[in-house]
């Protein structure tokens, strides 16, 4: 009896250990609270600087609220103005008119340049920095200043402009050409995508050009039938951000207009008209909604371009 007492009070070697049900072992906890405490850093400024103001941006929409005289709740109102304003149906087609034009013909110069540095050549490095220097100063307020005063009155591409027969007077002051002079600004700053473009190049096996050269296939074919589809991924990353990018332009339309958005509001992007609104009138909850109806539109098309990716973008090693 007494060795059967003191073999069940003798705790089992190599046996499962056992603890109660819901407790969580001190080490797991200590590295949880750990982990907790490198995460709050970012958790605290995500509440404060993002969710924060986007709940706060949400509820203003919904109000006319100004910063001096405050504002009541008054509904849909808003939203409903938004498309009885002739200033924010024109911003609303510069806007899209300057993402429809530009980011193609951006694109295609990036992928052009790409190819072009793709090849094995003596400097390259020098090549390729000069070509991404643009993206790192464009969207700089000093080059916003440099390229108004080129293509103002009397600026440099005017006077070159007269010597091949152009009538006098700067494109920033002409409806017809102000619009295009901002795209061919966003065009200069191809460095960006180029870069993607080059590393996704680096990735296309050489022996598909190789067998596609015994095949007697031409530069076009090859380009169609063998660059496209496998860079169909870097193109569709490229295609998303250059998007979504092309709706938040606003320093240079700011610095360019004068913070107009003229002449005639040629140049009246989205965001500039939503600063005037929120921050030359004081019309936080019109600003409000506008930034709201922005995110709304640039998440469809997001949603638009990833539904029909399956159509277009090949991933390597996917049956199809």
């Amino acid at each position: 009896m007494a060795l059967t007492r003191e073999a069940a009070s003798t705790p089992r070697v190599g046996g499962p250990s056992r603890r109660p049900h819901g407790k969580r072992p001190p080490r797991r906890t200590a590295d949880a609270r750990a982990g907790y405490a490198f995460l709050a850093p970012w958790l605290l400024g995500f509440i404060a600087l993002t969710a924060g103001p986007m709940v706060a941006s949400a509820y203003l929409s919904f109000t006319d609220y100004h910063p001096v005289r405050g504002g009541d709740w008054i509904g849909w109102d808003n939203y409903q103005r938004l498309f009885d304003d002739p200033r924010f149906l024109d911003s609303v087609e510069v806007t899209l008119l300057y993402a429809v034009v530009g980011t193609p013909i951006k694109l295609a110069a990036a992928l052009g340049v790409a190819m072009l540095l793709n090849n094995r050549r003596g400097g390259q490095g020098t090549y390729r920095s000069a070509f991404y220097a643009p993206s790192l100063i464009g969207a700089s307020v000093s080059i916003a200043i440099v390229w108004r005063a080129m293509f103002n009155d009397d600026g440099i591409v005017d006077e070159a402009g007269q010597l091949f027969g152009m009538s006098e007077g700067g494109w920033i002051g002409n409806p017809d050409l102000s619009l295009p002079m901002m795209i061919l600004l966003a065009v200069w700053q191809f460095g960006a995508p180029m870069v993607i473009f080059l590393a996704g190049l680096k990735q296309i096996p050489n022996e598909l050009y190789e067998a596609a050269d015994v095949d007697g296939a031409g530069a076009w074919r090859k380009f169609t039938k063998i660059t496209l589809p496998m860079l169909s991924p870097v193109l569709f990353f490229n295609l998303v951000l250059e998007t979504i990018h092309s709706f938040q332009v606003f320093a240079s339309a700011f610095i360019i207009s004068g913070g107009r958005g003229g002449p005639a509001n040629s140049t009246l992007f989205y965001t500039l008209y939503l600063y005037q609104r929120g921050f030359g009138q004081g019309q936080l909850g019109y600003a409000a909604a506008m930034a709201w109806l922005l995110v709304i539109v640039v998440g469809i098309i997001t949603l638009i371009f990833f539904r029909t990716s399956r159509y277009w973008v090949f991933y390597s090693g996917e049956g199809r």
